[in-house]
């Protein structure tokens, strides 16, 4: 969702410095600095600066000012307030105006496509726009909270830009942010996963619903984040808190094969693995297999498909159409799930029987 908090911000061109009103009244009085010196006690020099805007008027001084001149204090705080921060957003400008090649860095046309941010055509406002998504004050932080705790699990084979995947990683925070979850139970969750299952065999419109609200009583937030160009990402999984964790998913050319086995297998890292960093899993990643994402792999496979049950499939002779219908029936998920996985294995050519596996499409988590 973007994010409209200063759209209507106002921001004026100029601001004049609370000391020309000072000025101002000691004229209207017939006062003078050293009048005003000696009756708020201040130094002569310190009146000065006020006036010409090189010292600012603290609360003390607006209270000597309101017995002096009759004025109220609110006012010259007042003044002083919106001075001080037209001078540090004029400052501001200018460090946003320094950030070109840092916007770059982004897929913001997409972004603002998808409605993270709001539309936005200067340089600085793309800066604004992308520092509040990140929620940082400036690239420095972005680097330090953003991409220091991520480390991306892929070859270089996987051709994927880091920024790009901190985007969709963050966009998903966001969409957790909203969701209400009990604490995290893992016991919960696990026991959950038979009913997640039964799901696979029902649409999109008909399981979403119902599959975010069985994770967030057990604790799992799941948001389902559009894909950016340079993200080539399945799906991650990450701790919000010691207590809510994070099952994010792409839906990049999802099918439903490799929608509910990246599920699975994200759900075997919330329960099976470190609370440390967060596990990013990328699409086709030709890379060496580290011992966590074998487990993964193996624990989305007897999740879906028990062992016994498609050792029974596939020592058929010839793995029909038919064959394949009805053993997903029988085990009550879908038939895509099913093919993909004899595809994977080589049981089937990947030519095969693909018109069983359905496409999936939602409206992003907003």
């Amino acid at each position: 969702m973007a994010d409209d908090r200063t759209q209507y911000r106002y921001e004026p061109d100029t601001v004049t410095a609370p000391g020309s009103s000072l000025l101002e009244m000691l004229e209207y009085a017939g006062m003078t600095q050293t009048d005003l010196a000696r009756r708020t006690g201040r130094p002569i020099k310190t009146i000065n600066e006020i006036i010409h805007g090189k010292t600012a008027i603290t609360p003390e001084t607006a209270l000597q000012f309101e017995k002096v001149l009759g004025v109220a204090a609110s006012f010259w705080n007042n003044r002083e307030r919106h001075y001080r921060e037209f001078l540090a957003r004029r400052l501001e400008l200018e460090e946003l105006k320094g950030m070109t090649e840092w916007v770059k860095r982004f897929p913001l046309k997409k972004m603002i496509e998808y409605k993270w941010i709001s539309p936005v055509d200067s340089i600085e406002e793309k800066a604004r726009a992308l520092l509040q998504f990140f929620g940082i004050a400036s690239p420095d932080q972005y680097e330090e909270v953003h991409q220091a705790g991520v480390a991306f699990r892929r070859s270089h084979k996987v051709r994927s830009d880091a920024d790009a995947v901190a985007a969709w990683l963050h966009q998903g925070v966001r969409a957790a942010q909203s969701t209400r979850c009990a604490a995290f139970n893992a016991v919960a969750f696990k026991s959950a996963l038979g009913q997640v299952r039964a799901l696979t065999a029902r649409s999109p419109e008909e399981f979403e619903p119902t599959l975010k609200q069985i994770c967030a009583e057990c604790g799992v937030a799941v948001a389902l984040v559009r894909e950016l160009p340079g993200a080539p990402v399945n799906g991650a999984a990450r701790w919000l808190t010691k207590d809510k964790a994070l099952l994010q998913l792409s839906l990049r050319y999802k099918t439903d094969d490799i929608f509910w086995f990246s599920f699975f297998h994200e759900a075997a890292h919330i329960l099976l693995h470190s609370k440390r960093e967060p596990f990013v899993d990328f699409e086709n990643a030709d890379m060496k297999m580290t011992d966590e994402e074998r487990e993964a792999n193996a624990f989305a496979e007897r999740n879906l498909i028990p062992g016994e049950e498609y050792d029974s499939l596939i020592s058929e002779p010839d793995i029909s159409r038919a064959s394949v219908v009805s053993f997903a029936r029988r085990l009550g998920i879908a038939p895509g799930i099913v093919v993909g996985r004899l595809q994977h294995e080589g049981y089937i050519p990947r030519s095969r029987l693909n018109d069983l596996k359905v496409k999936l499409q939602w409206r992003e988590t907003e």
